[in-house]
C-alpha cells in the first residue's frame, strides 16, 4: 500500500451541487466512500471479499470537516491514511483535495468495525488481514496527521450565546 493511498481523480458532477451552487455535503461522503473501497481492496477488504468470506466492515463513527467549497467540474482525489487498528477495528483519515492546486476541501476521520455478515456482529480480523493492516498502518505512521484528527464536535460547556442575552 502506498503511503498515503491516493485515489484516481474523480469529477464533481453538476447534479451533485445544491441550491448554494456548491457540492452538497452528502456527495462528499460518496467521494470518501469510493476512495476507501479502492484503498482497502488490496488489503483484502471490500465487496468481493465480503461475498467470498461473509465478512465485511461497517462504519461506526465518522466526522467530516468541510473546509472549502467544490463546484461542478472540479477534479478531486482522496488521500487515505491508516492510523491504527486492533483485533476488530480500523481507524483512518481521508483528505479530499483538488490535485490541480492542492487545496484541501474536506477531511474525514473514521472508525470501522470488522463484521461477520451472518451474525451482523463485530468479529476479529482474520490473522492474514490483521498482518496486512499492521503493515499498512506502519507504512503510514510517518505521515503527518491532518490537524482535524481527534477533534471534538460541539461548543465548549459554559459558552454563552451573546445573542440570547
Amino acid at each position: 500500500m502506498t503511503a498515503p493511498f491516493t485515489s484516481p481523480a474523480m469529477e464533481v458532477l453538476a447534479e451533485w451541487t445544491d441550491y448554494n451552487g456548491h457540492l452538497n455535503m452528502a456527495w462528499y461522503h460518496v467521494l470518501f466512500d469510493r476512495a476507501i473501497e479502492q484503498a482497502l481492496q488490496p488489503l483484502g477488504m471490500g465487496a468481493q471479499v465480503a461475498a467470498e468470506t461473509g465478512s465485511s466492515y461497517f462504519t461506526v463513527q465518522a466526522q467530516v470537516h468541510y473546509l472549502r467549497e467544490l463546484h461542478a467540474g472540479d477534479l478531486v482525489v482522496v488521500d487515505t491514511q491508516l492510523i491504527a487498528h486492533d483485533d476488530k477495528r480500523l481507524h483512518y483519515v481521508q483528505t479530499l483535495r483538488r490535485p490541480s492546486d492542492g487545496v484541501v476541501a474536506a477531511v474525514t476521520e473514521n472508525l470501522v468495525v470488522h463484521v461477520d455478515l451472518a451474525t451482523r456482529r463485530a468479529a476479529p480480523f482474520a490473522p492474514a488481514l490483521r498482518e496486512r493492516l499492521a503493515a499498512a498502518v506502519a507504512a503510514h505512521a510517518a505521515l503527518e496527521l491532518p490537524k482535524q484528527v481527534g477533534r471534538r464536535v460541539g461548543l465548549r460547556r459554559g459558552t454563552a450565546d451573546p445573542a440570547a442575552q
